[in-house]
């Protein structure tokens, strides 16, 4: 969905709790939580961002605490932000409803996001990250350390790729496969 005009990009901002390094987006006609870790794409690793329909498993550096997320829903490619963060993957992602929640690890928290701008379908998600070193090192804490941001636009399928790649909390889950 090429176009020359500015995308339009609606914007939600959050402090999650994390526990276990994770929190996950469910879709609105998912009712189940993911029993594990989802499996990483064999052929095209991105270590940080698992999917399968209707559920994403989205990697932090802390194990537990506070983490900082921003997602945003675009109505196209928005582009990357390579200079803002240290490691940055996309991924395929199929909704069934359009409608998708960031819940913390366990369920204890849900965060909503703006609704997808093109209903039901196939997004493109970009996962960015910065400071899952240090998060990693502190293992626990309630100040935010590790900032995500998942940008989330309508696209065909596509294979996984890793577009920036510098911490090595972020190469130990792309070779942990």
């Amino acid at each position: 969905m090429e176009r020359d005009e500015t995308p339009t990009v609606e914007t939600a901002q959050m402090d999650v709790e994390v526990h276990y390094r994770h929190a996950y987006l469910l879709d609105e006609d998912d009712d189940c939580y993911p029993d594990g870790m989802l499996d990483d794409s064999p052929a095209h690793p991105v270590g940080i961002i698992r999917v399968e329909k209707g559920i994403a498993f989205l990697i932090t550096g802390l194990h537990t605490g506070t983490v900082s997320f921003t997602v945003a829903v675009a109505d196209q490619d928005p582009g990357a932000d390579l200079e803002g963060y240290e490691d940055i993957v996309e991924i395929s992602f199929e909704s069934p409803s359009g409608y998708i929640s960031l819940y913390e690890s366990g369920g204890a928290g849900v965060h909503g996001i703006p609704s997808l701008s093109a209903g039901p379908g196939t997004y493109r998600f970009r996962y960015h990250a910065r400071g899952m070193d240090a998060a990693r090192e502190k293992n626990f804490s309630d100040v935010v350390i590790d900032h995500y941001f998942l940008q989330i636009w309508p696209a065909l399928h596509s294979d996984p790729v890793v577009l920036k790649s510098t911490s090595s909390y972020f190469r130990y889950w792309l070779s942990a496969g």
